[in-house]
């Protein structure tokens, strides 16, 4: 019964969290229509990086790339281009202290080692602050970074976890101390809840050694008329240079939805087979208990219709037993699948990751118009009340029809060949 009532909770959940995915991903790409990303390679590097001054190169494709950088004066460059209205620089550096982690998946566990942290240098310019939602917004304690600040950093809740420090508190980031004027919480963000750290760029460029360089722009146009030639412009002149528009995003968008729909596809159609199976299995226990029950039982109900008994009163009385050990089955199951819901259809159904096969870089994290790294949502599976109902009214109907046969097999028991049972 736990199973039977878990199934369709996480196919629910999981059917809601992608709906919520979708939606934030269409709202995300449809308010950076204007939005130019140029960056010094296709992913976001995790694990090495390039020293000071050394060239842009190709990066290995995942985890294990090099970080590679752009002079920041390409910026200044790319801002004479016409149309273009704003250009905000990032740095991204991972730390080079690494913590090893195990990761448990409904297919079995296995350990990775990532950066402890990742820096990202911000722009604090009052203007982009307010207009591109550069900084995250679901402050928990403290507050966001404000133009001017220096010498502090607002950190990830995680990343404060491990540290063991709160706002007003310090933390050594690349051999430099820094105060905590605020911890945002990071679920949300990035592949496993990623550490990250944000500072002034100019902080950041400091105490990475990545004096005079970013990892990427995100150049605004000025109407979404001048997307297309501005990184027509950029791509003739910096050729490498990774430069993705809104229409890269759309596509990204298509294959996203495409792998949600199969995957949740797979998904029900697990669930239905796993519900019947659970059906049939609850059936035939209820079966084969009463079918037990009515063997065991067999001078008494001799007994029963020596004394006056009907076939009728035999076997409603072995059906409202069948009936009653299921309630009592869907009683246990109902708390069962309470407490332990998640974890039934996490290992029972196929592990959702939405927008797994599609390019991170682009998909909404803070649920602004700054480019993110999400790759699923975390589901809440929770039983309502209608489920808990239809559990009992399934318990109901399963224990009449697994007692039905043994109940009209006790029924039309001989008296005397009862009374000689032994």
């Amino acid at each position: 019964m736990a199973i039977m009532i878990s199934i369709p909770a996480g196919t629910v959940a999981n059917q809601e969290a992608a709906q919520r995915l979708t939606e934030n991903y269409n709202t995300a790409i449809t308010t950076t229509t204007t939005l130019i990303e140029v960056s010094a390679s296709s992913g976001r590097g995790m694990f090495s990086s390039t020293p000071s001054g050394a060239p842009p190169s190709m990066p290995s494709a995942g985890f294990g790339q090099e970080e590679v950088f752009i002079n920041e004066a390409v910026g200044d460059e790319i801002r004479t281009i016409e149309g273009v209205k704003d250009v905000v620089p990032f740095l991204e550096k991972s730390s080079d202290e690494t913590t090893s982690e195990t990761i448990s998946t409904p297919r079995g566990s296995f350990s990775i080692s990532r950066p402890l942290y990742t820096i990202t240098g911000v722009c604090l310019n009052s203007m982009f602050i307010s207009d591109y939602s550069i900084l995250p917004t679901n402050i928990t304690a403290g507050r966001k970074l404000l133009e001017g600040d220096s010498g502090v950093v607002l950190m990830s809740l995680n990343l404060s976890e491990y540290y063991g420090v709160g706002v007003e508190g310090e933390v050594k980031i690349y051999e430099e101390y820094f105060t905590v004027v605020g911890i945002y919480d990071s679920t949300a963000q990035g592949f496993m809840g990623a550490r990250t750290v944000y500072m002034n760029i100019t902080d950041a460029q400091t105490v990475t050694g990545q004096v005079g360089n970013v990892s990427r722009f995100d150049v605004y146009a000025e109407d979404v008329s001048y997307v297309d030639s501005i990184a027509d412009v950029i791509k003739a002149a910096y050729s490498d240079l990774y430069v993705t528009t809104y229409e890269d995003r759309l596509a990204n968008l298509q294959t996203a939805l495409n792998n949600a729909e199969s995957t949740l596809a797979q998904t029900q159609a697990t669930a239905t087979q796993e519900i019947v199976i659970a059906v049939v299995a609850t059936s035939l226990i209820v079966l084969f208990v009463m079918l037990y029950t009515v063997r065991e039982r067999t001078r008494e109900i001799g007994i029963l219709k020596a004394i006056g008994f009907s076939n009728w009163n035999i076997m409603s009385q072995f059906m409202l037993e069948g009936i009653l050990i299921s309630l009592i089955a869907g009683v246990v199951g109902v708390a069962i699948g309470s407490v332990g819901a998640s974890f039934l259809s996490s290992v029972l159904l196929p592990h959702i990751s939405l927008f797994s096969g599609s390019s991170g870089r682009f998909q909404p994290s803070f649920g602004s118009t700054n480019p993110g790294t999400i790759g699923s949502e975390t589901t809440s599976v929770a039983l309502s009340p209608e489920l808990m109902l239809l559990a009992f009214g399934v318990a109901v109907l399963l224990g009449a029809l697994g007692s039905l046969y043994p109940a009209w097999r006790a029924s039309r028991t001989s008296p005397m060949e009862a009374l000689r049972y032994e």
